[in-house]
């Protein structure tokens, strides 16, 4: 990282929230406790594991405190569902025996203080987290660290308030570009950032919650920005693209003056195209161009109908299953399946399959967690085909909300799909699942079936697939890691991730002309498919159906319909 200010571009982190930002810096350097190791006495162990149990009954109320108001909000469409989301979670986080009981055993067993046996077990459960090659898994070892550090500074300081994120930020304040090490959810609860013209962090990546949050208020953000703290100093005049993951620092006159221009640049372009976000995706040679909604729950339905979105390409609907201590049951899988389906008046619904594994997170799973590398384990598909009741059931909820829907108008796609092996199997259960409910005569609808393409195997030997399939999406962001071998969100290393690789392009071109050739649908739902980077890349590569976060769709809909080209 070049560390000198007089240069452009002199520190470039994560990309994480598109936009551009130039404002004043306020730089956050919360209070960070910090655990000292000490021994007790047998007759002290009560006394410590009481402390203990005390800051978590503490958080508990905070949490609560802030999680009822903002329900009401989120009623009344006057905050962000995924806030009040994101506080559940780390309330049940709170009551994972892996976390709690575990604190009182370390306690007991070593015979130390609350304090440091707590930070020993955010650790160690931070560093399971952090083994993981899934973005969204590897993101949550940030959420269990600021949870500790709420616990910590309980045990440590229990007159001291925690949340000391608030800014005192008025309507009239001049807008600023935050910088802090990470902000917690809660932190999103208590501040409306009307004044936020961008955020900066060391920590966290384009899965994080910080990002998630920075996209769903359209928040410009570069994140993961190593040692932003000592570089920035409040008062700092900082600017950022949060589409190439640059920041400048104090630029000079004659740097502003290009700055600015861009973002004059980008703002025009970017009104431009939400006044056109309603127009069909059609390019210059006439072609018209599918562009499909991601969503992670139901609620979002919404941001997709308002950007004027063909369907859902994408419903992760391993979302339903976070942060709780029971699995769903087959009549709320319905009911929320069913609630996208009929909103979307007739337009498709891809509804990906339980993509998850080796997740703490999902307290009513037994994940295992014996692999050395539990990413490369018993996951996705996998994890699903290994607990058959759990598929059966989803299985089974997805075919009754596609009853009294036009054929075909659910798709299930199937992710991780590597051999033609456990494509079979889905079948074989998913026509279990059909029978079971003929049986027990509850009406249900017929489906398509689909796969991920994002393991380099099922893409190489796609054509082994195809027959037995309706459609099939690429999950770009894995297929780019495990062709690469490179983690994104590890700053070390993330330059190098390339969407543009040539051993990508090959793979993306083999996928789509097989499709092509076997007449079946093909989509891109990662990240490629809503950067305005690639538009046209994946163009040229024949794409047809494009499948993201309904806030890309202005931006992607016009390159779209700016592209010439007699390929297609």
């Amino acid at each position: 990282m070049n560390q000198n200010t007089s240069n452009i571009s002199n520190i470039t982190g994560i990309a994480a929230s598109n936009g551009w930002a130039i404002a004043t810096a306020q730089v956050l350097n919360p209070y960070v406790p910090t655990a000292v190791y000490y021994c007790v006495e047998p007759s002290q162990i009560k006394h410590e594991q009481t402390l203990l149990t005390g800051a978590f009954k503490s958080v508990h109320h905070e949490l609560s405190v802030l999680s009822e108001p903002l329900k009401n909000l989120v009623a009344q469409g006057l905050a962000h569902e995924e806030v009040y989301t994101l506080l559940e979670v780390q309330s049940l986080m709170l009551d994972d025996p892996a976390l709690y009981d575990a604190t009182l055993a370390y306690i007991a067993e070593t015979e130390v203080n609350a304090a440091w046996a707590l930070s020993q077990q955010i650790q160690y459960l931070a560093a399971e987290f952090e083994k993981l090659l899934d973005d969204y898994f590897k993101e949550r070892a940030l959420d269990i660290r600021q949870l500790g550090q709420r616990l910590l500074s309980h045990l440590l300081t229990p007159q001291r308030s925690t949340w000391n994120y608030t800014l005192s930020l008025s309507a009239n304040d001049a807008p600023i570009i935050l910088v802090a090490q990470d902000l917690p959810p809660a932190y999103f609860a208590q501040w409306q950032p009307h004044s936020l013209a961008g955020l900066v962090t060391e920590l966290g990546g384009y899965s994080s919650h910080t990002a998630i949050m920075a996209r769903s208020h359209s928040i410009p953000a570069v994140l993961g920005v190593s040692g932003g703290l000592k570089l920035i100093k409040t008062g700092d005049l900082l600017a950022l693209n949060g589409h190439t993951g640059e920041l400048w620092i104090n630029p000079d006159a004659v740097q502003l003056s290009i700055l600015r221009a861009a973002q004059v640049i980008w703002t025009e372009s970017q009104i431009s195209a939400n006044n056109e976000v309603s127009q069909a995706a059609i390019t210059q040679c006439g072609k018209k161009i599918t562009v499909l909604g991601n969503i992670e729950q139901p609620s979002d339905i919404t941001a997709v109908l308002a950007a004027h979105l063909e369907g859902v390409g994408l419903f992760r609907t391993e979302f339903l299953f976070m942060g709780r201590d029971h699995l769903p049951s087959e009549a709320e899988q319905t009911a929320a399946y069913t609630k996208v389906i009929y909103a979307l008046k007739g337009k498709p619904a891809v509804l990906r399959t339980l993509d998850v594994g080796a997740d703490k997170l999902l307290n009513a799973m037994q994940s295992s967690n014996d692999s050395p590398n539990p990413a490369l384990g018993l996951r996705a598909i996998r994890y699903c085909l290994a607990n058959p009741e759990l598929f059966l059931t989803q299985l089974r909820a997805l075919l009754r909300a596609a009853h009294n829907t036009i054929p075909g108008t659910l798709k299930i796609l199937l992710p991780m799909i590597a051999s033609l092996d456990e494509l079979q199997r889905c079948r074989s259960y998913l026509l279990e699942a059909e029978q079971q409910l003929c049986t027990e005569n509850i009406a249900y609808g017929t489906v398509e079936l689909g796969i991920m393409i994002e393991i380099p195997a099922a893409a190489i030997a796609i054509e082994c697939l195809l027959p037995y399939i309706d459609f099939c999406s690429v999950g770009t962001n894995d297929l780019i890691q495990y062709t690469l071998a490179i983690d994104r969100n590890d700053a070390a290393v993330s330059h190098l991730y390339n969407p543009v690789h040539p051993a990508i392009i090959q793979l993306l071109r083999h996928v789509f002309n097989a499709c092509k050739t076997a007449k079946k649908p093909v989509s891109v739902c990662g990240e490629m498919a809503g950067d305005v980077r690639y538009t046209s890349t994946l163009l040229e590569l024949g794409l047809r159906t494009f499948s993201l976060h309904p806030n890309q769709a202005p931006a992607v809909k016009a390159a779209i319909r700016q592209w010439h080209s007699n390929i297609l």
